[in-house]
């Protein structure tokens, strides 16, 4: 039997890619596969919540806590300390969208570096774990994080090269993809969040910059293409696709989605 794709080509990282995004449409559509991709969600929400926490502090404000409901829906909470100028104010309703796809992009490009792929799928389970006891202060988040943690741990720990490849690659798919998924929200002035009408995130900064909210929607949706685009781009050109050896004529690494065709074909 003979590969159709070989192992490190650019065609077998696109299948891959190809493969993750697949699964992450597909999922919820199989008998219970909503239930295989719930704590995946959760984890885009906690993308999205720490991305206005973590704008908030470096704006020089106190982020309290992260609350993530069982709908998937969340909130991260701040104080305010003195006057916060409009630009802020925006730049932290901003951080919650951007987020996940800034995110999306670096697992991607952390895929295209073979040393990257253990320490950064650590490092995202670490972040995981020091968030649940700083931050998150809901029953959902409580459960359902540390489980995404220690499947990431399990991953780094035990799983092949290929397969924890195929890992990032696929958090980085539902990372970037979460876009998709809050395309209305992003799209809407005000929302139920957690029982509770309040702004949006572009509702948020049309009050603070004063454009309506649907041109600031079109502003985070293109950049967060442009970042995932890069991503891509970088992880799939063949300088960064291809370990050291494998350029230069060694062998390459083991196709964990290797397609098979006969001698004949």
């Amino acid at each position: 039997m003979q590969s159709m794709v070989k192992p490190g080509s650019k065609g077998e990282q696109i299948g891959r890619l190809l493969i993750a995004a697949f699964v992450v449409i597909a999922l919820p559509a199989l008998p219970f596969g909503a239930y295989l991709i719930y704590p995946f969600a959760i984890l885009t929400t906690w993308f999205h919540e720490m991305g206005h926490g973590l704008t908030a502090l470096l704006m020089g404000q106190d982020f309290l806590q992260l609350m993530i409901f069982a709908d998937g829906s969340g909130v991260a909470n701040y104080a305010v300390e003195g006057d916060l100028s409009p630009l802020s104010r925006a730049a932290i309703a901003a951080g919650g969208p951007l987020t996940p796809s800034m995110i999306g992009a670096v697992l991607i490009l952390a895929s295209a570096h073979q040393k990257l792929w253990r320490p950064t799928l650590w490092t995202l389970a670490a972040a995981i774990f020091a968030s649940v006891i700083v931050y998150v202060r809901s029953p959902v988040g409580y459960a359902v994080l540390p489980l995404v943690a220690a499947f990431l741990c399990i991953v780094a720990w035990k799983a092949s090269e290929g397969l924890t490849r195929f890992a990032l690659q696929f958090l980085g798919v539902i990372a970037a993809m979460s876009m998709l998924r809050d395309f209305n929200y992003l799209f809407t002035e005000s929302a139920v969040i957690g029982g509770e009408r309040m702004l949006s995130d572009t509702g948020q900064i049309e009050a603070s910059l004063l454009l309506p909210h649907w041109f600031w929607a079109a502003c985070i949706l293109i950049t967060s293409a442009v970042m995932v685009a890069a991503s891509l781009k970088y992880a799939l050109s063949d300088k960064h696709r291809l370990p050291p050896q494998s350029r230069g004529g060694g062998k390459l690494p083991a196709n964990v989605l290797q397609f098979k065709r006969g001698p004949d074909d």
